[in-house]
C-alpha cells in the first residue's frame, strides 16, 4: 500500500489532499488509509458518488480527473464524431463541484474533446436537457444531489440525454482503470478556449432552458394561476432562481421562497440532511407556507432534479404527499391534457401500481422498469412510437418527468405542472385532496410503504433461501404469482411460468392474492433487505377519505408485521 500511497501523492494536484494524506501517514493512521486505499470508488450506472477527501475510495481532484479521462477515452473509441460533438459539464453549489467541473473540462479537452461548460451553478435537469439540445455525445453534472455536505459525485448522461445504462457505465469504468494507471493530458481552460475545443454556456444557455418549458405543451395549462400561493424552497441547492422564473413566467404570482434556504451553500447550515424525504429537512417551507396560508409547500432537492410537496388540509396544517401520490395525481392529470398520440407513460417495480390501473382507464400505454431513472427514460425511448409518445414517467423516491424534453427527472418542471395541476382544481372549487379522493374512489386507495430488514451478516444469502423456500402465504394471504427478477420469470401458485420483460436483478416480487404486493431488494452492499409493500383498500360509498386510509394503514401495518417475523424469525 506504502507505494501506492506514494504514486499517488506525486500525481495527486490539490495540495490540500496531499496534506491530509501526508498527516494520515504521520500519525500513522492505518485503517484510515487502508479504507481509502483499499480500493476505488466504484463507477457505476449513476457515476460516482462518495465522501470528499484524499485517495482513490474518495472523491477528489485527481480521481475526477482520471474518471474524465476515461469517459473521454470510451467516447472517442465509441463515437466518432465524439471530440467534435464533445461534452456538456454543469456543476452544483457543493464547495469541491466548480473545481471538479473545471477538472473534467481540462481532461477532456486535453483528448481533443470539445467541452461545453456552464459559466456558474445548474441544476442537474439543465445538463440533461443541454446534451439534447446542444447535441452533444454525452454530459457531466457534478452533484452529490441530496446526500450530506461531505460528499460529491459525478453523474453521466449519454448523447441520448438519459443516465447511462450498462454496458456504458463498465465500459467506461475499464477505461478509468486504464487512465488510473497512465499520465494524464490535461489542457489550461484559456488555452483550451483559445483553440476552440472549450465553449462558456453562458445566460443564453439557461434561458434556453426556459423558454423550452414555457413553451411545453405540458406546461401551458394557465388556469387562474393566480387563484392559489405557494411557498417554495431550494434547500441551499441551486434551482431557486429557474424555480421563481418559470413560476413568474407561468403566472404564479403569489410564490414566497424561504430566503434562508434560497442561495447555493453546499454546507447546509438549515437542514441535518438535504433531502425533501428526511424528517424535519421540510420544517422551513412548512413554516414559510403557515405565515402566508399557501395552498402549497413545495421543494427542489439541492440539484433540483427532485419535486416534493406538502399540501393545506382543512384545518390549516400541511401534509406532505408522498412520492407515489404525487405520481399518480400526475398521470390522471397529465393524460387527461395530452396531446392525442402522447399517452406512454412509466413507473418502476417499486412505485403504486395505481398508474397502471389509471393508464388502463384512460386508454392509455404502460410500462415498468427496475429501480432509478436510467430504466425509466432509456426504456421510454424504446418503447414509444408515433401512435403512442412519451408523456410521464416516475419514481416514488420523487422523480418525474413531465414530457421528453428533459430525459431524466426534473424537479423544476415538475414544479410548474403541478402548481398548473392545483390551480386547475382549486378553478373548479377543488383541492388536491379531493382530486386524490375521486381517484382513489374509482380504483381503489393504493397505499405503499417501505421498510428494510437488518439480516445476520454470517446468515445465507437471503435470496437464495427465499427461493429455495418460497412461501405460500404473506401475513394469511395468499401468495398467487411470484415475480423473480433474477431469472426472469413469473411463476403462478399452479407451477406455470411466463417471461418478465426486464433486465436481470436480484428482486422478487410476491403478488398477493387480495391485490397486496411485497417486493423484497437484498441489498448489495450490507446485510439488509429493502422490502416494499402495497396494499389497496376499495372505497365504499359512505366511507370518509380518512377512515378508508386508517383502514389501510391498519392493513399495511400487519402486512409489515407479519412479512417482517417471517423473514427474522420474530
Amino acid at each position: 500500500m506504502n507505494t501506492e500511497i506514494t504514486r499517488w501523492l506525486a500525481r495527486d494536484p490539490d495540495p490540500k489532499t496531499r496534506e491530509e494524506l501526508q498527516q494520515l501517514l504521520d500519525s500513522n493512521k492505518t485503517d484510515e488509509l487502508s479504507a481509502r486505499f483499499a480500493s476505488r470508488l466504484e463507477f457505476g450506472t449513476a457515476g460516482l458518488r462518495g465522501l470528499v477527501g484524499a485517495g482513490p475510495n474518495r472523491m477528489n481532484r485527481l480521481v475526477i480527473q482520471e474518471t474524465a479521462t476515461g469517459l473521454g477515452q470510451y467516447l472517442l473509441a465509441k463515437e466518432k464524431d465524439a471530440a467534435f460533438r464533445g461534452v456538456v459539464i454543469g456543476y452544483d453549489g457543493r464547495p469541491d463541484s466548480k473545481q471538479f467541473a473545471h477538472d473534467t473540462a481540462a481532461a477532456l479537452t486535453g483528448q481533443g474533446i470539445k467541452v461545453y461548460l456552464t459559466v456558474k451553478v445548474s441544476p442537474t435537469p439543465l445538463v440533461a436537457y443541454g446534451v439534447t439540445h446542444i447535441g452533444t455525445a454525452a454530459g457531466v453534472v457534478v452533484t452529490a444531489s441530496h446526500n450530506p455536505p461531505a460528499y460529491n459525485g459525478f453523474k453521466v448522461y449519454w448523447g441520448n440525454g438519459a443516465q447511462i445504462i450498462p454496458p456504458h457505465d463498465s465500459g467506461i469504468a475499464a477505461q478509468i482503470d486504464k487512465a488510473a494507471k497512465q499520465n494524464l493530458h490535461l489542457m489550461d481552460l484559456e488555452q483550451a478556449q483559445q483553440q476552440g475545443l472549450l465553449v462558456w454556456l453562458e445566460d443564453d444557455f439557461y434561458q434556453a432552458y426556459r423558454q423550452t418549458m414555457n413553451t411545453n405543451a405540458l406546461l401551458s395549462n394557465h388556469t387562474k394561476p393566480d387563484g392559489i400561493s405557494l411557498a417554495y424552497t431550494a434547500m441551499h441547492g441551486v434551482g431557486a432562481e429557474m424555480a421563481e422564473s418559470l413560476l413568474k413566467d407561468a403566472g404564479f404570482n403569489q410564490v414566497y421562497s424561504v430566503a434562508a434556504q434560497r442561495e447555493p451553500d453546499g454546507t447546509f447550515p438549515t437542514v441535518n440532511f438535504p433531502n425533501p424525504e428526511e424528517a424535519g429537512a421540510m420544517d422551513m417551507v412548512i413554516a414559510e407556507a403557515k405565515q402566508h396560508n399557501a395552498t402549497l409547500a413545495c421543494a427542489n432537492d439541492p440539484d433540483a432534479d427532485r419535486f416534493a410537496v406538502a399540501v393545506r388540509k382543512d384545518d390549516g396544517e400541511y401534509q406532505m404527499l408522498t412520492g407515489d401520490q404525487v405520481g399518480v395525481l400526475f398521470g390522471h392529470y397529465l393524460l387527461n391534457h395530452a396531446e392525442a398520440g402522447q399517452n406512454l407513460v412509466g413507473s418502476t417495480i417499486v412505485s403504486s401500481s395505481l398508474l397502471e390501473q389509471i393508464a388502463k382507464s384512460a386508454g392509455a400505454n404502460y410500462f415498468q422498469t427496475l429501480t432509478g431513472f436510467k430504466w425509466l427514460t432509456n426504456i421510454a425511448m424504446q418503447r414509444q412510437t408515433q401512435e403512442s409518445r412519451f408523456l410521464f414517467a416516475y419514481e416514488e423516491a420523487l422523480g418525474y418527468t413531465v414530457g421528453s424534453e428533459v430525459w431524466d427527472k426534473d424537479g423544476l418542471s415538475a414544479l410548474v405542472a403541478f402548481a398548473q395541476l392545483t390551480a386547475e382544481l382549486a378553478a373548479n372549487g377543488k383541492t388536491v385532496w379531493d382530486q386524490l379522493e375521486a381517484i382513489y374512489r374509482e380504483h381503489g386507495l393504493y397505499l405503499n410503504a417501505q421498510k428494510s430488514i437488518a439480516l445476520d451478516p454470517s446468515a445465507p444469502a437471503i435470496g437464495d433461501a427465499l427461493r429455495n423456500n418460497p412461501p405460500v402465504d404473506i401475513a394469511g394471504r395468499r401468495v398467487v404469482v411470484t415475480d423473480d427478477l433474477k431469472i426472469s420469470q413469473k411463476i403462478y401458485a399452479d407451477g406455470k411460468t411466463e417471461a418478465i420483460d426486464l433486465p436481470a436483478s436480484d428482486v422478487l416480487i410476491y403478488r398477493l392474492e387480495d391485490g397486496s404486493r411485497v417486493v423484497v431488494r437484498p441489498s448489495g452492499t450490507e446485510p439488509k433487505l429493502k422490502c416494499y409493500y402495497e396494499v389497496i383498500e376499495p372505497m365504499r360509498r359512505e366511507d370518509t377519505l380518512d377512515f378508508a386510509e386508517q383502514r389501510a394503514n391498519s392493513s399495511m401495518d400487519d402486512l409489515i408485521a407479519q412479512h417482517q417475523a417471517s423473514i427474522t424469525g420474530g
